[in-house]
């Protein structure tokens, strides 16, 4: 985890606006940023506005190529790129943002003053990802972003004087940067509050549920799918402990309860995720009424807004304290919205884009009385609350002439319990259109008669003209999405028209699926499924075996182990694996109390009363190399092998009071969570004596939970907050002790354990303990025992991670 203060934005952002002066990017030149959510992200954008360069936000899951069009199109003159992804070919000057993060620390600010700005200069190009269109861009002022934020900081100033009661309100933004809403709710709006902005690199629902408690997170800002995705895994957890039906008997009767009634509960649900957390911000598309209902029922805000690229993301959002359900709100201040005839939404107003962007100039997007088109359909109820009702250009018209809006067919869909998610789309049928169920199911093996049953009763709560005669089961395990999450329409009616017609589809035009995707991504293009070849060999690596696992925990919402991946050598039998149900992983924890002053003391204590005396007595151990630590004020990270379950003491003996009092140490999780939760079946004393060891253990050595077999990122984001906070890291890569008494292979989740803590790593060896081992031997002569330091290890960003733990084995076995 990596902290950035408003000042640390100042100062990079200053430093980058600098940069850009040096490299003669002249005001209203364009500057492409192309990478994940980050503070460098945001220093990188805010830089460009002090400059008065225009910036081009591009998500970092673009397709490559797609980013290069982009590029040449707006004629970037600068492209600031992420880690791993493609910036070779692109037409710019080239640099990373890990430049930027450099910068952060640095005492020394040029001398920068910025450029004076308007209200009709241009800010960005957002280039859109619609769902039937390609993408264009959408060129953005200085005025249009502040007619969305003028507003809210008048909304909110009433409200200034409760916030400071909860202050400071801490944001977890799921939505990409490059997007209007995102930037809106990550960037814009904590500064009205002087509030935190936290970002995720992962869509998991458990890690989401995890950060806002372990943050403190206030607001979750997200689209409505991770918002039904969190409902899921909600019920999963409770289905897991046996609760699942004493809820929904909850629920039922939770109806109509005041809020207040509601909160005490399912207050079990409101502990989870944390004191603090109240709200769901919802934007991107319309939110599932059924998924409203949830979180609002138990006792959550679930606020919804709509907007547009367009339209600089809002043109509506509703009051956090006066929610009206199903709505999307009222509309903003200063903002004119009117309907159509048709019942399209109309909006005029300053919000609305200075235009698109054309290699000659900027094309207008306001009709001839200066109304913008949203294309969207919507209703006003009679206090003035507006109503999504679908897409226009979406409308099923039938040879009847009768309008078939799919939001209400797919809202009767997703009634069905075994549909996990779903779009209806229009067939071509003799000119008109006849609608055409796309299926997603919760259990993928029940097939096609389980899709015929759930559109069978979806039909009979619908009017004649509206039932579903067409059905078609989405072939991959979710649907090709945009970066905000929405099915991308144009390819999935493509696919079902050509199902429903028995026209086999082309194998270079079937969509690829998201599991190809992942393994072309992870394995660099080595791994490409032409065709969807299911007998393609995987051929990873061990580290890329390590990033799909997490990859697919991300994106399929399971919890994968080694184990599993042992025998899988084909793409086919990975989509088995993935296709079998899941038993519920095992869940570990990861204390905080153990940092506490009082804890530390105690620990302290402990160890020159304990610890210490009992390793000299053991065998008084003959530190070697301990000059090398001498410069090193930490945190680092510490590997060694891995010989006896006392290995920690003598490690932690060798190391000088600086690092030891700060220093951490990973400890096999399934042990430790035995200790804290004995399995069933477990004798009373072995049960007893595991309950008095783990606060033992945890306090005295302060040990954290790293699994062996599934569960890890949770384990590596642990550390990366420990490591923010100051403290080194002590890690026995080989993940079990030794058998023979020679060093086994390091696993190869430490090299990417490095990648993402970058820090120091410090190599230690120990030798003399497995012969006493063998010997059954508990004390040995002065000297027989040796540690081994060996000299701190820096490894480029740009080293793979396989090899940093193929080097780190070297470096260990050359200790001795």
């Amino acid at each position: 985890m990596v902290r950035w203060t408003y000042a640390d934005l100042l100062r990079a952002a200053t430093q980058f606006a600098h940069r850009l002066e040096e490299r003669s990017v002249a005001k209203g030149e364009r500057v492409l940023l192309w990478g994940e959510n980050s503070g460098e992200w945001v220093a990188a954008f805010l830089g460009c506005l002090a400059h008065g360069a225009v910036a081009v936000p591009m998500d970092a899951i673009a397709d490559a190529n797609f980013a290069h069009r982009v590029a040449a199109q707006a004629g970037v003159k600068l492209a600031v790129v992420g880690r791993g992804l493609l910036a070779s070919g692109l037409a710019a000057q080239v640099i990373s943002f890990d430049e930027l993060g450099a910068t952060r620390d640095s005492s020394s600010v040029p001398n920068f003053s910025p450029v004076p700005a308007q209200r009709s200069d241009s800010v960005e190009i957002v280039f859109t990802s619609g769902t039937t269109a390609e993408p264009r861009g959408v060129v953005l002022t200085h005025g249009n972003l502040l007619a969305n934020i003028e507003p809210l900081e008048r909304e909110i100033a009433p409200y200034r004087r409760y916030e400071r009661i909860f202050h400071p309100l801490r944001f977890l933004d799921l939505l990409p940067l490059s997007h209007v809403f995102g930037q809106l709710m990550g960037v814009f709006v904590p500064q009205i509050l002087g509030g935190t902005t936290v970002f995720l690199d992962t869509l998991n629902p458990g890690e989401v549920i995890r950060t806002i408690r372990d943050q403190r997170v206030s607001v979750l800002v997200t689209v409505p799918r991770l918002a039904e995705s969190l409902r899921d895994q909600v019920e999963r957890d409770l289905d897991a402990r046996g609760r699942l039906e004493k809820f929904r008997r909850d629920f039922d009767a939770a109806e109509g309860e005041h809020f207040l009634r509601r909160w005490w509960r399912f207050r079990s649900i409101h502990r989870r995720f944390g004191w603090k957390f109240w709200a769901i911000v919802s934007g991107g598309a319309a939110l599932p009424a059924a998924v409203e209902k949830f979180w609002q029922r138990v006792g959550f805000a679930a606020i919804q807004g709509y907007g547009l690229t367009e339209t600089t993301s809002l043109v509506s959002v509703n009051h956090p304290f006066h929610l009206g359900a199903g709505s999307i709100g009222k509309s903003l201040p200063g903002l004119e919205v009117k309907l159509s005839e048709a019942g399209e939404i109309l909006v005029r107003g300053e919000n609305v884009a200075a235009g698109y962007w054309k290699d000659s100039g900027v094309a207008p997007v306001l009709d001839a009385d200066g109304w913008f088109h949203t294309g969207d359909l919507g209703e006003r109820d009679a206090v003035g609350n507006l109503y999504f009702k679908g897409r226009l250009k979406n409308v099923i018209v039938t040879p009847a002439g009768l309008n078939i809006f799919p939001e209400d067919l797919e809202a009767e869909l997703r009634k069905e319990s075994g549909v996990r998610d779903c779009v209806v789309v229009g067939l071509e049928r003799d000119g008109n259109a006849e609608p055409c169920a796309v299926l997603l199911l919760r259990d993928a093996a029940s097939g096609a008669a389980a899709a015929a049953e759930i559109v069978t009763r979806a039909n009979e709560r619908l009017a004649p003209f509206q039932q579903m005669r067409h059905w078609f089961v989405w072939p991959d395990r979710d649907f090709p999405r945009t970066p905000t999450q929405k099915p991308v329409l144009a390819r999935i009616r493509a696919v079902a028209q050509a199902a429903v017609d028995s026209v086999p589809a082309q194998p270079a035009a079937a969509p690829k699926s998201l599991l190809d995707g992942l393994l072309e991504k992870i394995s660099r293009g080595n791994v490409a499924r032409a065709g969807g070849d299911l007998g393609a060999d995987l051929n990873l690596t061990s580290i890329e075996r390590v990033e799909l696992m997490s990859a697919l925990e991300d994106r399929y919402q399971v919890d994968l182990t080694e184990a599993d991946f042992s025998n899988i050598a084909t793409a086919g039998a990975l989509e088995q694996l993935l296709e079998q149900p899941r038993a519920s992983a095992m869940e570990f924890h990861y204390p905080r109390w153990p940092r506490l002053w009082p804890v530390r003391w105690i620990r302290a204590a402990a160890f020159y009363g304990l610890v210490r005396p009992a390793m000299l007595l053991l065998g008084w151990p003959r530190v070697k190399g301990r000059e090398n630590l001498r410069r090193v004020e930490g945190p680092v990270l510490i590997v060694s092998n891995h010989v006896t379950y006392l290995d920690a003491g003598f490690v932690l003996t060798a190391l000088p009071a600086r690092l030891r009092r700060r220093t951490a140490i990973a400890m096999e999780g399934e042990l430790l969570e035995a200790m804290r939760k004995p399995l069933p079946g477990t004798r009373f004393f072995r049960r007893l004596l595991g309950r008095v060891q783990y606060p033992l253990v945890t306090a005295l050595f302060h040990v954290f939970p790293l699994p062996t077999k599934a569960g890890f990122r949770k384990s590596f984001a642990f550390a990366g907050e420990l490591v923010d906070r100051g403290w080194s890291v002590l890690v026995f890569p080989e993940g079990e002790l030794t058998r023979d008494g020679a060093i086994a292979p390091f696993r190869a989740g430490i090299g990417l354990l490095v990648t993402r803590l970058r820090l120091p790593v410090i190599p230690v060896r120990l030798e003399g303990l497995f012969d006493l081992k063998q010997a059954n031997k508990h004390c040995t002569t002065p000297g027989h025992i040796r540690v081994t330091v060996g000299a701190p290890i820096n490894f480029r960003e740009t080293d793979a991670p396989e090899e940093i733990a193929r080097e780190l084995e070297r470096c260990v076995a050359a200790l001795g």
